[in-house]
């Protein structure tokens, strides 16, 4: 099977079956996609995560299918039914929708009303009807099926009829030609559900709405169905049923049938069409539309979570992070370089105790005391009102302020692993500190959240949940690898993205530190309990150790390409060292005579990349951005004024920005930019600074229209 999945995947992707080869062996082996992207290109033809992902998860599908294939074939054969060339067209086809029909006429089913005709004796009558040869007489043939079990003529053709209604039903053909019926004229429609207006108020777009099914978004699919989930709305599918129940009769019904026979026939078909088939491609298309939906929905959230990963980092910096509030005041706390809580303190700058004096009094001293070098304020409830105070102080030095997003911070202050990491404080602590470690390194801190709470989805409770893990799992891990971890600092959360690691070893790492200290080299992890040689191959390069007792061991360099470069270094008459500080001589080297079997151009030029900047971070710099400060309610808009704003999230009909106030706007997709484009991915990124002009204001609904058209984007 290994061999038709290679020919079939090459073809549908367009790669070299050698590659795709490659890729499905490493895979079975245990590798996984960040080690094979990244350290065996000369084996994949140089493919990216995405390419390699697109084989497993093919690959996937096709031993599924396969043993659906297997199931098929063993239930058909056991039914004495299976010829040769059915079971050749069983074989291959590579469509699921088609294999399913071709087996329906052999699947065992529920006690039905052809199940009964067929226990009363009656497929015979149906074969003879169906048959519709001239001279034959209904009543006359149903006579001689009268018997104990069936009561008269008209019990023996309306059974009869059942058995042909299935036949219908069960065709291959016919339910082609209905499925495409559907796929190319179907109309999807919601309506509210009498009664419910008032409570699906947030659904009153869809009270009325009608359109064609082949144009319908994933969004708009989702939120019906939501709707409809929710008791809000009825959500209906129709095609013209006259017309497709006509083209069934023709198909069925032969010309030269006697006028009696045709019109049993023509009954049947319609109430196979009506009663069995149109239900069953129904559920068959909603089914498909709610796949496709949920692709496009899980797509674009693991790629809001991807963005919101790879934010850029502060760096190492003292920060001083408050979580805003108003009764219960703004909960501070204190943290080192490297996150650590070193104070928490709350203060009550805010309504309805305005204790604007000794709050700044206290932050001034810990700002002193403390030499912290940033300060970060959550931007939830108080967020704004806390940054316009903050601003207001005069500090002892100058302080970088930023305003962070929260999201997800409750969720990570009452999680086990929260309490694990301050098991003596409060949740009200911890979320502050969530918020300055965010800011401080957003990956180290965001892997300890579910990524389903960190406010970038759409509709992420509505889709298949078992994929949308899947998905996030996977750019969770591939954003950790293509970032690299240091594994003297790392959490276990952190680490436990690590290629090759887990939760358990990554947990052993961990304790192996707390017990010995900082790991000094890389192959020292080795010295890690059930660190074996597998692990240690797919983990090592993307662990890193800066200051290490070897260079390499802070590079993405992989310790298997070790003695290759220093080999590359003394044949440079040079150290790896001087090597790594001289970009002149790095960039002289004749890297083609280096070049082996397993070692080729794009993995020596990786090695000269790295060789260049070790420990490089991918994620750039931290941009601060300024609101306007005479913005602090939705009153204080108005149309035509253009704002600062920063993307927080991405949908399939826009984004959504923040502009400094608890409610973010939305520029819709068609407000994007002035080119035509399908995708908000296309043009803008979830964190990117933005400017925008109001175009709307719903003040009751709590809702922003914007535009990032006729604004120059350049701050």
């Amino acid at each position: 099977m290994a061999n038709e999945h290679v020919a079939i995947i090459s073809r549908e992707y367009d790669h070299l079956k050698k590659h795709v080869n490659a890729v499905i062996k490493l895979l079975d082996d245990g590798a996984t996609i960040p080690f094979i992207a990244r350290y065996r290109k000369e084996a994949t033809g140089s493919m990216d995560e995405v390419a390699v992902r697109n084989i497993a998860r093919r690959h996937q599908e096709l031993t599924e299918l396969d043993q659906r294939k297997d199931f098929i074939l063993k239930t058909i054969k056991e039914q004495g039914k299976l010829t040769p060339q059915l079971q050749e067209r069983i074989a291959e086809t590579l469509d699921p929708i088609v294999l399913e029909d071709i087996y329906m006429p052999f699947k065992p089913r529920r006690r039905s009303r052809a199940t009964v005709a067929r226990e009363m004796g009656l497929e015979p009558l149906a074969e003879k009807l169906m048959s519709q040869r001239p001279g034959v007489k209904p009543m006359a043939v149903a006579k001689e099926f009268v018997n104990v079990l069936v009561a008269d003529e008209q019990a023996a053709l309306a059974g009869a009829s059942d058995i042909i209604a299935e036949w219908v039903s069960d065709s291959e053909k016919a339910r082609s030609i209905v499925r495409s019926k559907y796929n190319r004229s179907a109309t999807i429609s919601s309506r509210v559900v009498k009664g419910k207006e008032e409570e699906g108020k947030n659904y009153q777009n869809y009270f009325e709405f009608s359109e064609p099914l082949r144009t319908c978004t994933s969004h708009r699919y989702l939120a019906m169905r939501r709707g409809e989930n929710e008791g809000i709305l009825k959500v209906s599918l129709t095609i013209d049923d006259q017309e497709m129940s006509d083209r069934l009769v023709r198909m069925f019904v032969k010309p030269d049938a006697s006028e009696e026979v045709a019109e049993i026939v023509e009954g049947a078909v319609r109430d196979g069409y009506k009663r069995l088939m149109k239900p069953s491609i129904e559920n068959e298309i909603y089914a498909t539309v709610k796949d496709k939906s949920d692709t496009d929905a899980i797509s674009m959230f693991a790629d809001n979570v991807r963005q919101l990963l790879m934010a850029p980092p502060l760096g190492r910096k003292r920060i001083l992070a408050i979580d805003p509030g108003f009764r219960t005041g703004c909960k501070v706390v204190c943290l080192d370089e490297q996150g650590n809580l070193l104070h928490h303190d709350v203060i009550y700058p805010c309504a309805p105790h305005n204790d604007f004096y000794a709050a700044a009094d206290l932050l001034c001293n810990l700002v002193d005391h403390f030499k912290i070098q940033v300060i970060a304020i959550g931007n939830g409830t108080a967020g704004r009102e806390t940054e316009r105070f903050v601003n207001s102080i005069q500090f002892p030095f100058p302080i970088d302020l930023f305003m962070v997003n929260e999201d997800g911070a409750s969720i990570y202050s009452a999680s086990e692993v929260a309490r694990e990491e301050f098991p003596d404080q409060d949740v009200t602590v911890r979320g502050a500190v969530s918020i300055g470690r965010r800011l401080l390194d957003p990956l180290a801190e965001l892997v300890k959240i579910d990524p389903k709470s960190l406010g970038v989805g759409q509709y992420q409770h509505d889709v298949n949940q078992t994929r949308l893990k899947d998905a996030l799992d996977y750019t969770v891990e591939s954003c950790v690898n293509a970032v690299g971890v240091n594994v003297n600092t790392a959490s276990k959360e952190l680490l436990s993205y690590v290629s090759g690691i887990g939760n358990q070893l990554a947990a052993n790492i961990v304790e192996y530190r707390q017990q010995n200290g900082d790991f000094k080299t890389r192959d020292e992890l080795m010295n890690v309990p059930r660190m074996g040689e597998k692990a240690f191959q797919q983990s090592a390069g993307f662990l890193r150790i800066p200051g290490g007792a070897n260079i390499l061991d802070n590079t993405g360099v992989h310790p298997e390409r070790y003695d290759l470069v220093n080999q590359i270094a003394t044949d440079a008459g040079t150290t790896v060292e001087k090597l790594v500080t001289d970009n002149r001589l790095l960039h002289s080297l004749e890297l083609a005579k280096y070049v082996t079997k397993t070692t080729g151009l794009p993995t020596l030029t990786d090695i000269v990349l790295e060789l260049e900047k070790p420990g490089r971070d991918p994620r750039g710099t931290t941009e601060h951005i300024e609101f306007d400060e005479s913005v602090n309610d939705i009153a204080d808009l108005y149309i035509g004024q253009e704002l600062n704003g920063k993307i927080t999230n991405m949908t399939a009909f826009g984004v959504f920005v923040d502009i400094g106030l608890k409610e973010n706007g939305l520029v819709h997709i068609s407000q994007i930019c002035d080119r035509f484009i399908t995708n908000p991915a296309e043009a803008v990124s979830v964190g990117q600074h933005v400017k925008v002009k109001v175009i709307d204001i719903d003040a009751p609904r709590r809702r922003i229209a914007l535009t990032m058209k006729e604004v120059p984007q350049k701050f």
